[in-house]
């Protein structure tokens, strides 16, 4: 019997499952590292720290007398610092000579000041954010800006003239003189007629040239989203649609009306792809689509991201502080976007399959891994901040619940009743469970 024509799907699991388990270590490694790092400044001694739950693969004993170690189940880890009984964090009630106490009171978690425990148990998802600002600035110095005048590149291929060259500076479009602001320009090409085609007047050689019906906003594939219709229908970075159920397209506009139009009805797609016609099907599938105004809205979306411009654009290195503004307000947009979903999702305003669970948060990775290293670095940006915004959830087990505690301490000048706070923790482990239950559900149930 023939089986090599399972060989594609076997690797294709291969990189999903690794870039699953590369991507979520490091996040975790990075969390972890936080309560580590800043549990040692505080004076309090780490006596583990694991990456991952389980039997033991791989571990080291340092000069501190901190076992670093590697486990078998990576969906997690934790630090057990002196004192613990658990990863958990709670106490060793265990009973303890003078000299341990001395012991504990000098270098254990729970015998350290309130705000060496606060600090510590907070490093961790703050150092999420921390991670993936930094990698969302080394993307952003990478990217670079447009560069104005507004200048072509690069010509893209296409299965029609375009009449761009290599160097022409764009003047103006449709009549309107662009100047040095990229909003504005964006504005003017955006308050342009698709329907008519737009003229180009550009720079090329010291002189005027007018470059009439060009097709402005293709349809033409800048990006191709994880988990969704486009990438399942095996539609890349690059290809052309040419028509949508016969439907010839000439703008990116025209896609979106067809596909919002569809009902979730699957639509036969031509595309040109480095020069050969190919075809495909596709099915749209309803996402919430956040508002400016606030609130979600439900659209039918096939997952691809247009490129605008038919032709790239000059671009110019950021400057130091400009990507360092633009990443700090990435990782504040995760924040505000997750908080905001998760607010519809409990209150019934969107569906509850935008919460996803591991074995979509792994298909994904893979998903991205495939599109590229800075793809795939993106998306390890979005899950670090993702999981640092999970581990602040007023949840006891979780960061969240711990600084919820020491709060309630800060409050009545004393140490919570250790039945209640062993209650709470029981309560938050069983709604962990359910959450996460809830999540692998939703990954087999939801499209």
């Amino acid at each position: 019997m023939e089986y090599t024509f399972l060989i594609p799907q076997f690797g294709n699991l291969l990189v999903t499952v690794l870039a699953f388990i590369l991507g979520l270590s490091i996040i975790v490694f990075v969390h972890e590292f936080g309560h580590y790092f800043v549990g040692k400044l505080s004076g309090i001694h780490a006596e583990v720290f694991s990456i991952g739950f389980g039997p033991v693969l791989i571990s080291a004993l340092d000069k501190k007398g901190t076992k670093w170690q590697i486990a078998v189940f990576p969906f997690g880890g934790f630090v057990k610092f002196l004192g613990d009984k658990n990863s958990a964090g709670a106490s060793d009630s265990g009973t303890n000579s003078s000299a341990d106490n001395d012991n504990l009171t000098r270098a254990s978690m729970h015998g350290a000041p309130l705000w060496a425990r606060f600090l510590t148990v907070a490093a961790g998802p703050f150092f999420n954010f921390i991670f993936s600002g930094i990698i969302f600035f080394i993307i952003f110095m990478n990217q670079g800006v447009t560069s104005l005048p507004l200048t072509v590149e690069k010509v893209y291929d296409a299965p029609y003239q375009t009449n761009f060259e290599k160097g022409d500076i764009i003047r103006s479009v449709n009549g309107q003189i662009l100047g040095e602001d990229f909003t504005q320009i964006a504005r003017s090409i955006q308050e342009s007629d698709f329907g008519k085609g737009v003229t180009y007047e550009v720079e090329r050689n010291g002189r005027l040239v007018n470059l009439e019906n060009v097709i402005q906003n293709p349809p033409r594939i800048a990006q191709v989203l994880p988990k969704s219709a486009a990438i399942s229908a095996g539609l890349k970075k690059g290809d052309i649609i040419l028509s949508l159920n016969s439907m010839e397209i000439y703008t990116f506009n025209q896609i979106k009306n067809v596909v919002e139009a569809s009902e979730g009805k699957t639509l036969d797609v031509h595309f040109w792809r480095n020069g050969n016609r190919e075809v495909t099907q596709l099915k749209p599938t309803i996402v919430d689509v956040p508002l400016e105004s606030g609130g979600f809205e439900r659209i039918y979306r096939i997952g691809i991201v247009s490129d605008f411009f038919p032709f790239k654009p000059l671009t110019k290195n950021q400057s130091v502080l400009t990507a360092f503004a633009n990443s700090l307000s990435s990782v504040y947009s995760i924040i505000d976007g997750s908080m905001n979903g998760l607010y519809h999702i409990l209150f019934g305003n969107i569906s509850t399959c935008n919460l996803s669970g591991p074995i979509s948060i792994a298909e994904t990775s893979g998903q991205m891994v495939k599109q590229g290293g800075l793809n795939y670095f993106w998306f390890i940006a979005v899950l670090s901040s993702a999981i640092g915004i999970i581990n602040l959830f007023p949840i006891p087990v979780l960061d969240g619940g711990h600084l919820l505690f020491f709060t309630a301490e800060a409050l009545i000048g004393k140490k919570p009743d250790p039945r209640i706070v062993n209650t709470f923790m029981t309560l938050g482990f069983l709604l962990l469970i359910a959450l996460m239950l809830f999540s692998i559900l939703n990954d087999f149930l939801c499209p």
